[in-house]
């Protein structure tokens, strides 16, 4: 990784990680989607592709509006956490234990990014570039929203599902 000097390369470094993430979760959601078996989780991982997509204009507003090009880097995090998506999805069949391990991979996929967007704005704020933090904030909302919507899906229903699920199961000898 290059060396960063200046408060503006911080910014277009992780303006350009979270760019990264961003494009790598458009591809994971359509797979978590089609890997849920509740319908609301998949809906959920449905609006929030499009959500996403939205995201990434905003990244191209940004980096339009102040005249900056982004890094070609990927987000190591979301590499991660997205294989880790991949491997629940292969490793635990599909049903409500899969569902809640895909809601915890997602609040994970939603931390990441709330921390990365909550230091941008901080970033933005510092540099003047109002019009960024603003757009950077209307992800951040975003992004918070579906935590909360992930977390009440869990709580309400999927959790709930994979306890009865466990109740049907044959204890193992």
């Amino acid at each position: 990784m290059p060396k960063i000097k200046t408060l503006e390369e911080a910014f277009v470094h992780e303006l350009s990680d979270i760019y990264s993430a961003e494009k790598q979760l458009t591809k994971a959601l359509p797979k978590l989607a089609k890997a849920s078996t509740n319908p609301d989780l998949a809906a959920g991982f449905t609006t929030h592709l499009e959500e996403t997509q939205g995201q990434i204009e905003r990244i191209d507003q940004i980096v339009d509006g102040l005249g900056i090009k982004l890094k070609r880097i990927k987000c190591l995090a979301m590499e991660g956490l997205v294989a880790e998506g991949a491997e629940t999805i292969e490793e635990i069949e599909k049903g409500p234990v899969r569902d809640v391990m895909l809601i915890a991979g997602a609040q994970k996929v939603e931390h990441y990014e709330i921390a990365s967007y909550g230091a941008l704005i901080a970033i933005a704020d510092q540099l003047g570039y109002s019009d960024a933090s603003k757009l950077l904030a209307e992800t951040l909302v975003e992004e918070k929203a579906t935590d909360e919507k992930l977390n009440g899906l869990a709580i309400s229903d999927v959790n709930k599902a994979a306890l009865s699920a466990a109740a049907d199961v044959e204890p193992a000898e």
